[in-house]
């Protein structure tokens, strides 16, 4: 990676979240560090192979489903008559309270079905604290909103801790009972720091894109949590993709798992178009760029670059080119970053520039391309990016500028 410069590590103030491999960097943890080699160019030129399309048949409706007719009735009022295959898949073991390895891609509703049995659980009476952490703010956002609205009329309870916010409205919300909480790792051990969070109070640990956790460095803090949860009895892990160097770290976490995989677990991006640019002598990188963003194809545009003073400059030089533009990276506030996705999956804004902050745990479905305006640190990080196109079967394509 070409960073010439670098932050200096500060200490969390009460506004933030630790900053964490925003450029990259891993932490000791969960395998280890990874070697970091150059990408093989060859890797980035592939046609696209069509994915198997062959639809998933729930084998029974919602309303077969033993949930009771109080969850069967927010779920009709929801519109959602057949579960997908992950929900189907992980019911039974869920309501049964058993440890969970979920594998499945995002978008296929991973969060319903870890959500459904828990609440299913707690109407009949059982008494449930879950705590489900997640790797980044915008996921945390999207869990909780689930809960809430899958609840609603029900008396439950929950709250949302991340990063970017203010921590005193964190201290006060934990003043009430929540069912559930949600939040990233950073803002999770800083609240259990102040002893206003106290983890041994949980009963439930999800780990969601659990895969992301520890590429972004968090094995360490996953680690912390679950030694600090000593009232733990079910945890769940559910994540897109499993790497075998994460075996013991997961064998550590589970005991007598049911596992389920709705997907091989290893991404390849062999459904995606992609290619890479280069810059003849006489032109310039942006001006090769808007050239290709003139393609009115380019309809729902993710722009990779390597550091938070790329993504400003690069954000300032689309508007100034008339573009509708918005920016995703560390340093950006919660508000803004909700802001400039809400934009994005809205089709307000045509260009979302973004560090790796952005390559997963944001769900929108119908991005038309990934362009990396610089390589990649890792092939790793590359396959991360262009997943963010060509899902829920449509068709995506990603462009790498390469020197």
């Amino acid at each position: 990676m070409n960073n010439t410069r670098r932050n200096k590590r500060r200490p969390a103030t009460s506004g933030q979240q630790p900053r964490r491999a925003e450029h990259g960097r891993r932490r000791q943890g969960g395998g280890g560090k990874r070697p970091v080699k150059a990408i093989d160019i060859k890797l980035l030129v592939k046609q696209a192979v069509p994915k198997d399309t062959v639809e998933f048949v729930a084998d029974m409706p919602y309303s077969d489903m033993p949930f009771s007719e109080k969850l069967q009735a927010t779920l009709s009022k929801k519109g959602y008559t057949h579960p997908t295959e992950i929900q189907q898949s992980t019911a039974k073991a869920l309501l049964e309270g058993r440890d969970m390895m979920g594998i499945a891609q995002t978008g296929t509703g991973k969060t319903a079905a870890f959500l459904l049995p828990l609440i299913e659980r707690m109407l009949r009476g059982e008494k449930l604290q879950t705590l489900v952490v997640v790797p980044t703010r915008e996921l945390a956002l999207q869990v909780n909103e689930e809960f809430r609205s899958l609840t609603k009329g029900f008396g439950f309870f929950s709250a949302c801790f991340i990063g970017g916010t203010n921590i005193n409205r964190d201290l006060q919300a934990l003043r009430r009972n929540s069912h559930l909480v949600v939040g990233t790792p950073g803002r999770l051990i800083d609240l259990a720091g102040r002893n206003a969070l106290r983890l041994s109070d949980f009963s439930v640990l999800i780990l969601d894109e659990f895969d992301r956790m520890l590429d972004m460095g968090f094995a360490p803090d996953v680690n912390r949590i679950t030694r600090a949860m000593t009232g733990r009895k079910q945890t769940l892990l559910f994540s897109a993709t499993v790497d075998k160097s994460q075996k013991r770290l997961i064998d550590g976490l589970l005991n007598n798992p049911a596992e389920v995989r709705v997907s091989e677990g290893e991404a390849t991006g062999d459904h995606i178009e992609q290619d890479i640019v280069r810059v003849p002598e006489d032109k310039k990188k942006y001006d090769v760029l808007l050239s290709m963003l003139a393609d009115p194809d380019f309809d729902k545009v993710l722009l990779f670059a390597e550091t938070k003073r790329t993504v400003d400059r690069m954000t300032k030089m689309l508007r100034k080119s008339g573009l509708a533009a918005e920016q995703i990276h560390g340093n950006k506030s919660q508000n803004a970053r909700q802001r400039a996705l809400d934009g994005f999956k809205s089709g307000h804004v045509r260009v979302l520039v973004a560090t790796d902050v952005a390559a997963r745990g944001i769900d929108v479905s119908d991005v038309t391309h990934v362009i990396n305006y610089q390589i990649p640190q890792t092939y790793d990080s590359y396959l991360h990016r262009i997943g963010r196109t060509g899902r829920a079967g449509r068709s995506g394509k990603a462009f790498t500028f390469v020197d």
